[in-house]
């Protein structure tokens, strides 16, 4: 039978063993051109036989791969908890998107980074135009075109002001978004589209205030 001090000895060391696992995934994240172990070793203040037992473990379950040159990658396993997340970050933004749809008279949307362009997650319409862009969830573009993707990497520079845009994705429409920010994990912007100019002093800020209460709603 285990003594007490045995089973706190033990958990110290899978809680540690965690931590190192979950260090690492994120480190591999952050590295787009991959990660070589001793790299990983040197960033975690470990011994690269530390990482290869964490990259074994992580391998398994497929959250990190080697590429061709032995490089870590992020694996397939990531991409599939991040699908089964999409779900729960649409459902958290609704009340924020419904309201800024109706105070601005556009639609709006939450875009979040997939695969490297930008994602329409959440899209709602608001209920009294006459008139008012059809924006389908599940859009792709790329970051820099477009308010909701060139929002999202005004977020990556810490800034929060709001970015419009005009014809960039579809002649005649007008964009307005703010980068939503503070959500460990998270690149993602809130945003309106219209078919006609937008005030962007009005609708920049209802996008802005949307934007912190999607964060809030997500933190």
């Amino acid at each position: 039978m285990e003594t007490t001090d045995h089973q706190a000895r033990r958990t110290g060391e899978s809680a540690q063993t965690l931590d190192r696992g979950l260090r690492l995934l994120h480190l591999v994240a952050d590295a787009p051109n991959g990660l070589t172990v001793t790299e990983a070793a040197t960033r975690l203040a470990v011994g690269r036989a530390v990482v290869y037992r964490l990259v074994g473990a992580l391998t398994e379950y497929g959250m990190v791969r080697r590429d061709t040159g032995g490089r870590l990658r992020l694996g397939a396993g990531v991409l599939h908890l991040a699908r089964r997340a999409q779900p729960l970050l649409a459902e958290g933004a609704l009340p924020a998107l419904r309201k800024l749809a109706e105070q601005a008279g556009a639609t709006a949307h939450l875009t979040v980074v997939e695969g490297g362009e930008g994602v329409a997650l959440a899209v709602v319409e608001p209920t009294w135009t006459a008139f008012h862009v059809a924006y389908r969830t599940g859009s792709r573009h790329p970051l820099d075109r477009g308010a909701a993707g060139q929002a999202i990497l005004a977020g990556r520079a810490g800034q929060s002001r709001p970015v419009a845009t005009s014809g960039e994705l579809q002649p005649g429409a007008y964009g307005v978004a703010a980068p939503v920010l503070g959500v460990p994990g998270l690149e993602a912007s809130v945003g309106v589209v219209a078919l006609a100019p937008l005030d962007v002093g009005t609708v920049g800020e209802q996008v802005r205030t949307a934007a912190e209460s999607v964060a809030r709603a997500l933190s």
